[in-house]
């Protein structure tokens, strides 16, 4: 029998599973990225992959604390550890924030240092697919969130909706650079993104 405090077992299945896709989605594209950052050198490439790091951390909070919130009621939580949500979707932007303004250092120091991107095709390649990853991902929380009503599911999901944004960012930096060959561009676009 199901404790209607933490949901159908319907819904426990997909928060569970929600979770895990995100953390395995993140993982994924944080290695992608880092591959890119690595051939391209890229600032903005950077600041994507430093995102996208924190996104496996906030994933992993997020897995944590819906898994947590799940259990139900004991005698020191006779209603049971829903509460434990909106302390991961805070936890999540926390992170955020202190990524935010390592990247805004890194981007004064290119600004201070120009160098050019290099290999700026593969990193518009592998932001493509990234933007296709995150998507599909953003798709996938909207669903379980409409189903469920998961603050920290929801949280993710808004978190992951502004990767979408910052992926788009660095392939129009990157474009552009490879257009008009301006090196202001690449560490610009690094601060706006954080």
């Amino acid at each position: 029998m199901s404790d209607p405090s933490i949901g159908s077992p319907e819904e426990v299945r997909l928060k569970r599973r929600a979770t895990h896709v995100s953390v395995a989605v993140g993982v994924t594209l944080a290695l992608a990225k880092l591959a890119a950052w690595l051939i391209t050198g890229s600032v903005t490439i950077l600041s994507s992959l430093l995102d996208s790091m924190v996104d496996v951390i906030a994933s992993a909070v997020t897995m944590m604390t819906v898994s947590h919130s799940l259990r139900p009621p004991d005698r020191s939580h006779r209603f049971g550890h829903g509460k434990a949500e909106p302390l991961g979707a805070l936890a999540q932007a926390a992170f955020i924030g202190g990524s935010g303004l390592f990247i805004v250092f890194q981007a004064i120091d290119r600004f201070l240092d120009p160098k050019p991107p290099t290999g700026t095709s593969v990193g518009l390649a592998i932001m493509g697919v990234s933007i296709l990853l995150t998507l599909g991902l953003v798709t996938y929380q909207h669903h379980v969130v409409r189903r469920t009503g998961s603050l920290a599911i929801a949280a993710d999901r808004l978190h992951y909706s502004g990767d979408l944004l910052t992926n788009l960012a660095v392939v129009a930096a990157l474009g552009l650079f490879e257009y008009t060959g301006a090196l202001w561009l690449d560490p610009l676009v690094g601060i706006a993104i954080a």
